[in-house]
Formats: structure tokens, sequence, C-alpha cells
């Protein structure tokens, strides 16, 4: 049985924001959590609130430090914390899409080679993802991501 988890309500409720086009009270809010968990944090709280910070920025480079911080999170991330917040989750099925946020911070920032690193681990573990809606995003925006790689492109994706 899940347990209420304060932090992850906080964390919540910034995407939340961020979802309903506020992205300066989601940076502020999710800042603040991540004041109080640091960078030492549980790792499903600095992983979920590091990703979804990232998101909140325009700037590349900003958000290139946050999915990194994501990712670092991710490596030490259990399977066991994650069902403690969520049956059936697997931290596998993170990487995917931590990879693709990475490359495209790459790609954005004209940085091909580390682009197409993380897009190719982003690729290499896409079938630990479901055949669901959300799989299926995440295929389709890697195969746009390789493409905007390949082609030498830095815009900014509209929906990044």
């Amino acid at each position: 049985m899940n347990v209420a988890d304060p932090i992850m309500t906080r964390i919540t409720e910034g995407i939340t924001d961020f979802r309903t086009g506020d992205p300066d009270r989601a940076r502020a809010a999710l800042l603040g959590v991540w004041a109080e968990i640091g960078p030492a944090g549980d790792p499903l709280h600095r992983c979920t609130l590091a990703h979804y910070l990232a998101d909140t920025y325009d700037d590349p480079a900003e958000a290139l430090v946050w999915d990194v911080r994501a990712l670092d999170a991710a490596d030490v991330l259990t399977d066991t914390r994650l069902a403690d917040h969520h049956a059936g989750l697997r931290v596998s099925g993170f990487y995917p899409s931590l990879h693709l946020n990475l490359a495209d911070n790459f790609r954005r920032l004209g940085a091909f080679p580390a682009a197409t690193h993380h897009i190719a681990a982003a690729r290499e573990r896409l079938d630990v993802l479901p055949d669901d809606d959300y799989g299926a995003l995440i295929r389709r925006v890697c195969a746009e991501v390789a493409a905007a790689i390949a082609a030498g492109d830095t815009t900014r994706r509209p929906t990044h």
C-alpha cells in the first residue's frame, strides 16, 4: 500500500502549475522543494523534481543542469523505493525519457556528439516502455530529436 508522500505531493503541485501555464510559479515551488531535499535527498524526490524542473527552463543550459541531476538520481533509485510510491513502476522505464531530454538539451546547445550519445542511449532503452500513449510519445519524440541531431538543427522544439 502506498503511503502519502508530502514531498511528492508538493512536486506534483509544481508540475500542475507548469502544465496550467505558470512556469515561474512552478519553478519557484520546485526550487523551494529542492532547497529542502538537496542533492543528497531521496532519489525518487530528486529524480522527479529535477526532471520536471528542467522543463520550466527555456534556456537549454539551465535545463541541462536539472536533467543531469535527474539522471544521476535515477542511477541510485531502486525499484523497491519506486514501488513504495507507485506499484508497477520500474526505474528502467525512466531512462528513455531522461536520455531523450539530455539529447535534446545538448542538441539545442550545438553539442552534437553528446546529443548523439544520449539519443542512442534513449533508443536502446525504448523496448522497456509500454505500448501505450506515453510509450508512443517517447518513441515519436526520439525519432524527431534524432532527425534534428542528424540535420544539425539547434532550433527549440515547440514542446521541449
